[in-house]
């Protein structure tokens, strides 16, 4: 395929990212075994890390950025896909050092395809996103250290954001009594109608200094890191679980021992890039039944390619409220 199609490209120009609308063809791609016409790609906060430069995420350039992608197979030299079927992407060094989502096809290896989960559709499962898989895969994970429904309040920190967001909606939808923190005293109601029972703000948090605080969470989903990590290690209740996957208030973790040999409290590391293609699987296939979002259509804003630098700001500044959907297939 020669056809020139549009894609959003980052260069490196005297030192500076630099990010753009350009055309492009197959042929600029980085190789694999699949070639897939993108209908929808999504933006995540690591997506805004890597286009602006802010953290060096991106190893070679030019690259298409972008770490999230659904469409349907144009070509493949692998007998598991065929030509239309529907498939996703995420993770894996999509968008990283193989270029990724934010251009109307993409080229990648076929052990990183999943096949599009009955009950979503390309644009709903970019909506769910990387962000969403992080969620439901937090809950899995925290479900396969005993955690239930009836075990008591679950809470997920940076309420607002993509994973925050996606993780009280498929708390809801599997019958947790959900508990949402966030600093954004005007979200409560966006929060609520999520699913959220209770709305705690950060702005009214008192953080603690004892090595163990009052318990009042069975669960908990951490995009946050710092302090708040901090915090939730030492209000957990006994054998409570903490999933965490994000550092936006900082990578330092300072507690003590105390919860754990005290509590039996478990951190659990969540790491949605390199999670087995099989588990993935799983996780997409719960995304699709049992913890699908209720709310998809009011968590997520549709954009455009060239939308995609304000996106970006907004995700970097704190300001964004749920997910950003792409729609990169032309009209």
């Amino acid at each position: 395929m020669t056809t020139p199609f549009r894609a959003f490209r980052l260069f490196d120009e005297d030192g500076r990212v630099q990010g753009r609308v350009v055309e492009v063809t197959l042929d600029d791609l980085t190789p694999g075994d699949v070639v897939v016409k993108v209908a929808c790609s999504s933006v995540n906060y690591k997506d805004a890390l890597a286009a602006t430069g802010a953290n060096k995420i991106v190893r070679r350039f030019p690259l298409v950025p972008g770490i999230d992608l659904a469409g349907t197979v144009e070509a493949s030299s692998d007998p598991r896909f065929r030509k239309k079927d529907p498939v996703l992407v995420t993770g894996y060094n999509l968008g990283v050092t193989n270029d990724g989502g934010y251009a109307e096809y993409a080229r990648v290896p076929a052990e990183w395809v999943v096949p599009l989960p009955p009950g979503l559709s390309a644009l709903q499962a970019m909506a769910i996103g990387t962000a969403g898989f992080t969620a439901a895969l937090s809950i899995l994970e925290m479900e396969r250290n005993g955690l239930t429904p009836a075990m008591g309040p679950v809470i997920v920190t940076g309420a607002t954001g993509g994973v925050g967001s996606m993780a009280v909606a498929c708390l809801s939808a599997k019958g947790y009594q959900v508990t949402a923190l966030t600093g954004k005293d005007g979200e409560h109601g966006f929060l609520r109608s999520l699913g959220a029972q209770t709305v705690l703000s950060r702005n009214e948090l008192t953080l603690g200094t004892r090595p163990l605080e009052k318990a009042m969470w069975a669960g908990a989903i951490d995009a946050v890191g710092g302090d708040i990590l901090a915090w939730l290690t030492r209000t957990m209740m006994h054998g409570g679980c903490i999933a965490a996957s994000g550092l936006t208030a900082g990578p330092e973790l300072h507690t003590t021992v105390m919860p754990f040999i005290l509590r039996g409290v478990k951190l659990l590391g969540i790491d949605s890039a390199a999670c087995p293609v099989d588990r993935r699987k799983e996780v997409w296939r719960h995304l699709g039944l049992d913890m699908k979002p209720a709310h998809l259509s009011i968590m997520s804003h549709e954009i455009g390619l060239e939308e995609l630098p304000a996106a970006f700001e907004t995700l970097l500044t704190g300001r964004a409220r749920g997910r950003f959907v792409v729609r990169v297939a032309a009209a």
